[in-house]
């Protein structure tokens, strides 16, 4: 039988409802029992013990909230009684002792990718089209248009086709009632081209709103995460865009590439329109260069390679109770294979790992890195409360209304996603992972945000958690969607690729399911695995802007 609570840590006074329980049921957990005061929804906490107002609450192991008023064993835990709070943190101590799981399952393994002169090798074959600056946007769209329906990677999808139908039922005098009445017949809509070159995956168009008029700083960054994309081992060459008179100069890319990717030899192509005899000579110019690259990026093929080549960034978004029970651990195993296996793994959301930055400074590698991160966490905090909000203000009401009350609360599982082994690197936005190991990467906790940043820091398959269900994307970065619970994956298939929810059922450990989500993660970077994102083209990409607009 399924258990129907669960004590996450020993030291926990919270306890989490797996099922919707009844007010007046009694439940009972490793000797203790308890009668409900309220109903409690799953995913959502009872008090484990009584509260005195103003007491530190404690789950995963670490203070996660304040009480706000007295609180009853057996009494629901929520906003109305509980408020964000966390332990205070030095980044003093060092506890890097790892077990590395078994890998006797995993010794030989290799994947198939696409090997890049002087870097990793690639999960994916993408060409770039990037402008420097929003002004460019324009231009990108016509490129965006020109360059995928002829090479065949325009996608043609079912709601076109519906809205074909709303016509022609319309041009056949239709009534309004037939009209309302008509469905959609998904799977009906025309066959898609075949791309021209079959080796290419795409050419991706990164439009973004940034590049000019903000901070110097901003633009800077820009160029920074830009220069990232450009040298990601998934993308063969890349065209770029500029107007010529913006803060994002191209001798800002140029130098970036040249701090954060020495040696960097791959096709580069700029135009800068107010440096050309007209628009139409740019562009024209533009596209048959591309066109010219993208032949060229067809003659190559997959290889065998070693899984220490790998850049797997762990990621979340749409979170709920569930999500530091199931997805997130189980995330957090292939992490640790992956480590294990030399490979680099990023961790990200650095106001979703508020409340456990004193643990993850103590698997620093060595007191610089500690003290790295902390200064990173502490500088983001002071300037979200110098906006008039703070880390506290993180979860959106879809977590709270789905279990995570604090941001304490949903950090403490969110960095289950990280694993257990020693972090070997920190990093501050758009700087690239170049470390076997264990990352810490500053990003925003926003998914989007978030994934643009660890894609641009070099993440070349991105495991994505989700209890909420999202279709969040990279244009260059093969990002799989994992779901804490199966009524999710059921509902949300279409964009689901891997369901935990056997976890909280009991049915799967934790490590099972890690190795299995790893076997998926391996015939993703091979090519052999699509995920969901990829094929409904989910091509999210925001840079984030740090500074305020001027």
């Amino acid at each position: 039988m399924a258990p129907s609570i669960l004590r996450i840590h020993p030291a926990d006074d919270l306890i989490v409802a797996l099922h919707p329980l009844q007010a007046g049921e009694q439940v009972s957990l490793d000797g203790q029992s308890w009668t409900l005061r309220q109903a409690v929804g799953a995913k959502h906490k009872f008090a484990a013990r009584d509260f005195a107002k103003d007491a530190l609450v404690t789950m995963y192991g670490v203070t996660v909230g304040r009480t706000k008023a007295a609180i009853a064993a057996g009494e629901l835990v929520h906003t109305h009684n509980l408020q964000h709070a966390t332990a205070g943190f030095s980044g003093k101590q060092r506890d890097t002792a790892w077990t590395p799981p078994n890998l006797s399952n995993w010794t030989r393994t290799t994947f198939n990718g696409y090997k890049r002169p002087g870097t990793r090798a690639g999960t994916a074959n993408y060409w770039l089209v990037i402008p420097l600056v929003f002004c460019e946007n324009r231009n990108l769209s016509f490129m965006k248009e020109a360059l995928q329906k002829a090479l065949g990677y325009a996608r043609t999808g079912p709601y076109e086709h519906f809205a074909r139908e709303l016509v022609g039922l319309h041009q056949r005098g239709a009534t309004r009632q037939e009209i309302e009445e008509s469905t959609l017949a998904l799977g009906t809509h025309p066959h898609q081209p075949v791309p021209l070159f079959p080796n290419v995956d795409g050419v991706k168009f990164l439009e973004h709103d940034m590049g000019c008029g903000g901070t110097r700083q901003d633009a800077e960054a820009l160029c920074n995460l830009l220069a990232g994309y450009v040298a990601h081992p998934n993308v063969a060459g890349a065209t770029v865009l500029s107007l010529g008179c913006q803060h994002a100069q191209v001798s800002l890319l140029e130098q970036a590439l040249e701090k954060f990717h020495p040696g960097y030899s791959r096709p580069l192509h700029i135009f800068e329109q107010q440096k050309a005899l007209s628009e139409q000579d740019m562009m024209a110019r533009a596209i048959k260069t591309t066109f010219l690259g993208m032949r060229d990026a067809n003659e190559l093929r997959r290889e065998p390679c070693p899984v220490s080549d790998l850049v797997v960034g762990v990621e979340c978004g749409g979170s709920d109770g569930f999500s530091g029970i199931s997805a997130n651990p189980a995330i957090g195993h292939t992490a640790d294979l992956l480590v294990a296996l030399g490979a680099s793994v990023a961790l990200s959301e650095f106001p979703e790992l508020c409340g456990i930055e004193q643990e993850l400074s103590d698997r620093c590698v060595n007191a610089a890195l500690a003290d790295r991160f902390v200064h990173l966490m502490r500088t983001y905090e002071r300037a979200a409360e110098a906006c008039g909000s703070g880390f506290d203000a993180n979860p959106s009401p879809g977590n709270i209304r789905d279990g995570l009350i604090t941001d304490a609360i949903k950090s403490a599982g969110a960095a289950k996603k990280g694993g257990t082994s020693p972090i070997t690197d920190v990093l501050d936005y758009a700087e690239p992972i170049t470390k076997p190991g264990l990352s810490l990467v500053c990003t925003p906790g926003n998914d989007v945000e978030s994934t643009t940043a660890i894609a641009g820091a070099g993440c070349t398959v991105i495991l994505f958690s989700t209890g909420l269900g999202t279709p969040t994307g990279n244009p260059i970065c093969p990002t799989l969607k994992i779901a804490t619970n199966t009524e999710l994956a059921q509902r949300m298939a279409d964009v689901i690729d891997f369901d935990t929810g056997a976890i909280i059922r009991g049915e799967k450990s934790v490590t099972t399911m890690g190795e299995e989500l790893l076997a998926l993660t391996l015939d993703t970077a091979s090519g052999l695995a699509v995920p969901k994102a990829v094929s409904l083209g989910q091509d999210d990409f925001i840079p984030w802007k740090r500074g305020v607009s001027l």
